[in-house]
């Protein structure tokens, strides 16, 4: 039997939205969920789309104030940025944690905020995948603390060496987004973990085969990213689920459900639907919480979701 992982995804959106900016208060926000029997601590990427604190410096800050819990990027854009620089920033932060760095990317959803996000940065749209594929080759080799030359389509530079090396040989669990058949051939092929967000547990099922079957060279972790809004009034829970979900995303809950694993109910109901994930494969949830108040949101799902979530193992 395969422990459940479980982390906390820190509202770095939701306090940008709300023209909050007290970072010290995420980084406590980070401590507090390791005090609560939480796995991993997460931070979201998007400096201009859905603008929010940095997350590789504030998962910095978050490395030098605990111990002991998985510290992940849901998702890093690799293509908004070189591959050496990446590289180095990453190696720095796997070292500041001790090794307990995971590093979550994507390529970004297509949709006409984040081409835009990728024009304003100077960088072709359409070109994102092959950045993105390319930059963890690059990123790999360069991790491996020797000197790298590369000629590629994306990137082409002569005998650089990064310092300090990642504290892992190799480099950090790099783990994937994406549903769909591309996206799954590049998680079989590339990634040492797999997390989606897909609004059913038969999708993810069905996916999560499609990976195996796709002859990874390496072991790939199922996970799972799941928005959560938690009341003892599963209506009430509906409505504020629909008012963060669109401040969070500006964009309809419909549209956004269709794409996106969203739950809204007690934290019964809410432990359950994130059970039939893990009974299909889910190994690892990172739950974003919907709320106002993600102080009260975290002891909340810390107090009544964490337990059922624990009660017994998951094959």
């Amino acid at each position: 039997m395969a422990k459940l992982e479980v982390g906390y995804l820190l509202p770095t959106r939701d306090q940008s939205v709300l023209d909050e900016h007290d970072l010290r208060r995420l980084v406590v926000q980070a401590r507090r969920a390791e005090e609560l029997g939480l796995d991993s601590v997460w931070a979201g990427d998007s400096p201009v789309t859905r603008p929010r604190a940095d997350p590789l410096l504030l998962l910095a800050a978050v490395a030098q104030a605990t111990e002991r819990v998985t510290l992940g990027t849901a998702v890093l854009l690799p293509a908004l940025r070189h591959p050496i620089l990446l590289a180095h920033q990453l190696a720095t932060l796997d070292r500041l944690s001790d090794g307990r760095l995971i590093a979550g990317m994507g390529g970004g959803f297509p949709n006409p905020a984040t081409r835009a996000q990728f024009t304003s940065i100077g960088l072709d749209f359409a070109r994102r995948t092959g950045r993105l594929t390319e930059s963890i080759d690059v990123m790999r080799k360069l991790w491996s603390g020797e000197a790298v030359s590369w000629q590629g389509e994306h990137f082409a530079f002569e005998d650089v060496r990064i310092a300090p090396p990642p504290s892992r040989p190799g480099g950090p669990p790099i783990w994937l987004a994406g549903s769909g058949t591309p996206a799954l051939r590049r998680v079989a092929a590339l990634a040492d973990g797999w997390l989606p967000y897909p609004p059913e547990w038969t999708t993810y099922a069905e996916e999560r085969q499609l990976i195996e079957q796709g002859a990874a060279p390496r072991p790939v972790t199922p996970a799972l990213y799941a928005t959560l809004c938690l009341d003892h009034d599963p209506e009430k829970a509906r409505r504020r689920l629909r008012t963060s979900v669109e401040r969070y995303y500006n964009a309809p809950l419909d549209t956004i459900a269709r794409i996106q694993a969203l739950f809204a109910g007690t934290a019964r109901q809410a432990a359950d639907w994130l059970t039939s994930y893990a009974a299909a494969g889910a190994r690892h949830l990172v739950i974003r919480l919907a709320t106002d108040d993600h102080d009260t949101g975290l002891e909340e799902f810390a107090d009544q979701v964490l337990p059922l979530l624990r009660e017994e193992p998951h094959r």
